[in-house]
C-alpha cells in the first residue's frame, strides 16, 4: 500500500480548515491542520510533513514570517501560500523568502491540488542543478523589453497603475502587456507567472 503524503493545512477560518482537510483527504492525502502559525510550529519539530499549506494573514505569526521562520531553521518543507486579492504584492514577498507558491482566494478546488503536486513533485527532484532557472528562463525567452519590465514591476508589488507610471504608458495599456505574459509564457494564473518570474531570477 502507497504511503499517504501529509499535508499540513494553517488556517485561524475553521471552515476553511474543515474544507481543505476534507478535500485533501479525499484526494489521497494524510492531513492535519492548524489555526495558527505558532501551534504549528509547537508540534513541528515531531512530525512528517511533505507539504505546508497556510493562509497569509492570520493572528500573530503571519504566513510570511513562517515561511521565513523555517527558511531559518533550515527546513526543507515546501510552503504554499492562500492569499487574498490584495496581499498578491505579500505573497511575491514570501515566494522571495522561500515559499514555493501562492493561490488566491476564493481557488477552484483543482488549483490547490496543482500547486501541492507541483510542489512535491519540485521537492522530490530537487533544484539544486539549475534545471528549473533554466526552465523559467526559456519560458521568458519570446518576451518583448517592455514586457519585462511590466513583469519586473508585477515581481516587485506594484499596481497597475504604478506600472504605468514608471513606464510613462497608461494602465490599459499595462493589462494589455499582463495578458500577453500570460499568454506568451502559457501560465493560468499569475502565481504561476510569478513563479517563472522568481525562478528566473527577474
Amino acid at each position: 500500500m502507497t504511503t499517504r503524503r501529509t499535508i499540513l493545512v494553517i488556517d485561524d477560518d475553521p471552515a476553511m480548515r474543515d474544507s481543505l482537510a476534507f478535500l485533501l483527504d479525499v484526494n489521497g492525502f494524510a492531513v492535519t491542520t492548524y489555526e495558527t502559525a505558532t501551534e504549528f510550529l509547537d508540534h513541528f519539530a515531531n512530525s512528517t510533513v511533505d507539504c505546508i499549506v497556510s493562509d497569509i494573514r492570520m493572528p500573530g505569526m503571519s504566513g510570511l514570517e513562517l515561511v521565513r521562520k523555517l527558511k531559518a531553521d533550515a527546513a526543507a518543507c515546501p510552503v504554499i501560500l492562500m492569499t487574498g486579492h490584495g496581499d498578491v504584492a505579500l505573497a511575491v514577498e514570501a515566494m522571495k523568502a522561500g515559499a514555493v507558491d501562492f493561490i488566491e482566494k476564493p481557488f477552484e478546488d483543482e488549483a490547490l491540488l496543482r500547486a501541492i503536486g507541483e510542489a512535491l513533485q519540485t521537492q522530490s527532484a530537487g533544484s539544486a542543478d539549475g534545471t528549473v532557472k533554466r526552465e523559467a528562463e526559456a519560458r521568458l525567452v519570446d518576451l518583448s523589453p517592455r514586457e519585462r519590465d511590466v513583469l519586473r514591476g508585477l515581481v516587485a508589488g506594484k499596481i497597475n497603475k504604478v506600472i504605468a507610471h514608471d513606464l510613462g504608458i497608461s494602465p490599459r495599456t499595462v493589462e494589455v502587456y499582463r495578458a500577453n505574459l500570460m499568454a506568451k509564457t502559457n501560465v493560468r494564473s499569475m502565481s504561476e507567472l510569478m513563479r517563472i518570474a522568481i525562478a528566473a531570477g527577474l
